[in-house]
């Protein structure tokens, strides 16, 4: 994967919990340990966006659509 290197401003507070996750071996420097961070961060804001899309979704008329499908693919099936 290509990377790049950017600049960033953090607040001091969190660059000091920055560098001891990496004083404490849990990332193996600051940029293993923002990547890490912004992909999770970046992961829970899609799933919450695909949650909030599958609210929108009428379960009763989610589950008709289904079994139109299947009704389909019985028909498609060989009889035994």
């Amino acid at each position: 994967m290509t990377r790049a290197k950017i600049a960033i401003t953090i607040d001091q507070v969190l660059l000091e919990l920055l560098d001891s996750l990496v004083q404490n071996k849990t990332f193996n420097n600051r940029s293993q340990a923002i990547n890490s961070a912004l992909k999770e961060k970046l992961s829970r804001i899609q799933k919450t966006r695909l949650e909030l899309e599958c609210q929108k979704l009428v379960m009763k008329d989610e589950r008709g659509f289904a079994d139109i499908g299947i009704e389909e693919d019985f028909r498609e099936w060989d009889k035994y």
